[in-house]
């Protein structure tokens, strides 16, 4: 835990008491502050509770005498409307701030000369965010992995000035952290996402822009130049740091940029590197070349050269975001349960070849809507949950379906249809383009249920992670 000892005997709120609250109520307390935590659900104050954290209802507090309200990241600010405590906050003169600005503050307070690298963006920033701190410890560097994936920030190792901390960041935490000052930041990419928290798109980019406000010189800022709004920020992108470009498909003058699915790094429209990510299955697609060519830019800005191949060969990907899980013979077995939409879903539907495709569960508006250039690449479709009859009839005659109503029915069916298919590599894929809720908690259960079927399967291997090449 790191100990925030900027709010030292003095009055702090800290509302929503999920694990970034709890670990923020911990570290300001451990840092000397009076903290006043609380939440609105019964279930999450005697969470709290029972680790030790004393609990004051904010709605009767005496708001003239709290230095600051820490909110926690599900939290309203703004959109649809602010919550309650942030009204009595703003009434009162309180500023509202997350606890990824107590990091921040705190890194600063201490004079800490440990690194610290940000990612954001709409789609793949998980990824990245993992891949790059792997590129960094297979290069021997003591890395600290959170903030909206993994951890919460407050609950890293104490500063020392040999770590670099990685963080992921949502927008909702970047609209919490004034302060937010970064070594290097990556905003990967911009579509609509979250607007019932952010009101308009426009408003949506400005705020993950704001990554890029607090890079001190000598920094880097990394952004992707593949979509309108993140070229728009680029083009207006302007501070003590150097600037590179991400894109995929097309070269650029300065950053890295991918071609059939070789990394290529470019300096003032000079080549300075490349390496091949074939036979890497945790980076199949376009999209994770994406991932790729934004973890090896931020690698770079940290120094590393010759190791960055082998830590992208040696990447094993994140589970259940496609997921290699297992082998029979030829088939293999990929774990997408994160694709609840269509979007995401059509993203490992363009990975492969000669897909048996698991799909279903709770719909989502449009359904199948969009995939339909990708019904090729589909030999047979084995439908589950609540959108088993919708998705039946979006599919029509355009790709052979079966409905198997649960998720062990159609592993079960589409196993034996894969081992018979004359295909190079068929693959057998959860990706499910919907909800999870009809039939497990989260999207972690029903894929952790996929995994633990197909590994039960007679015969089926364990997929280890797979060796790249540097080209």
């Amino acid at each position: 835990m790191i100990p925030v000892t900027i709010f030292a005997g003095r009055d702090v709120a800290v509302f929503g008491l999920g694990s970034s609250g709890i670990a923020a109520a911990r570290a300001l307390g451990e840092g000397g502050a009076r903290v006043l935590a609380w939440d609105d659900t019964e279930a999450a104050r005697d969470k709290a509770a029972a680790q030790g954290i004393a609990l004051r209802d904010l709605a009767s507090a005496d708001w003239t005498k709290i230095a600051a309200l820490v909110l926690a990241p599900g939290v309203p600010l703004t959109h649809p409307e602010p919550h309650w405590s942030v009204n009595k906050a703003r009434v009162a003169g309180v500023e509202v701030i997350g606890d990824t600005e107590l990091f921040f503050r705190q890194h600063a307070k201490q004079g800490s000369r440990a690194k610290i690298v940000v990612i954001t963006g709409t789609n793949g920033k998980s990824t990245t965010t993992a891949l790059t701190a792997h590129l960094l410890e297979a290069a021997g560097r003591p890395v600290a992995l959170g903030g909206n994936i993994g951890r919460a920030v407050l609950d890293f190792p104490r500063f020392a000035d040999e770590l670099t901390y990685v963080l992921e960041l949502s927008t909702f935490q970047i609209d919490l952290t004034p302060g937010l000052r970064p070594d290097s930041a990556a905003l990967l990419n911009i579509t609509p996402d979250h607007l019932d928290r952010h009101g308009t798109l426009e408003n949506y980019a400005a705020i993950k822009a704001r990554v890029f406000a607090g890079i001190p010189a000598g920094g880097t800022a990394v952004i992707g130049v593949d979509d309108a709004y993140c070229r728009a920020i680029a083009d207006a992108l302007t501070g003590p740091f150097a600037v590179k470009h991400i894109a995929v498909g097309h070269p650029v003058e300065t950053g890295v940029w991918v071609q059939d699915g070789v990394v290529i790094e470019m300096e003032n429209g000079v080549e300075r590197g490349r390496v091949s990510l074939a036979g890497i299955g945790s980076l199949r697609g376009a999209h994770n070349w994406q991932n790729a060519a934004f973890a090896y830019a931020l690698a770079r800005s940290q120094g590393l050269a010759v190791t960055i191949a082998k830590g992208l060969a040696s990447f094993a990907g994140l589970a259940h975001r496609m997921e290699q899980v297992a082998r029979l013979g030829a088939v293999l077995f990929v774990n997408d349960s994160k694709a609840t939409n269509a979007d995401a879903a059509a993203k490992a539907l363009a990975s492969f070849d000669s897909i048996y495709w698991i799909a279903g569960g709770r719909p989502k508006a449009g359904g199948l809507a969009g995939l339909e250039p990708l019904f090729s690449n589909i030999a047979r479709a084995y439908l589950i949950g609540e959108a088993a009859d919708a998705f039946a009839v979006q599919l029509g005659v355009a790709v052979d379906h079966v409905t198997c109503g649960t998720l062990d029915r159609a592993i079960e069916q589409a196993a034996a249809d894969a081992s018979r298919s004359g295909a190079k590599e068929p693959v057998v894929l959860l990706s499910p383009a919907c909800a999870s809720y009809d039939q497990f908690a989260n999207f972690e259960a029903r894929g952790a249920c996929f995994r633990d079927h197909v590994l039960r399967l007679d015969g089926v291997k364990p997929v280890r992670p797979e060796r790249g090449r540097a080209a």
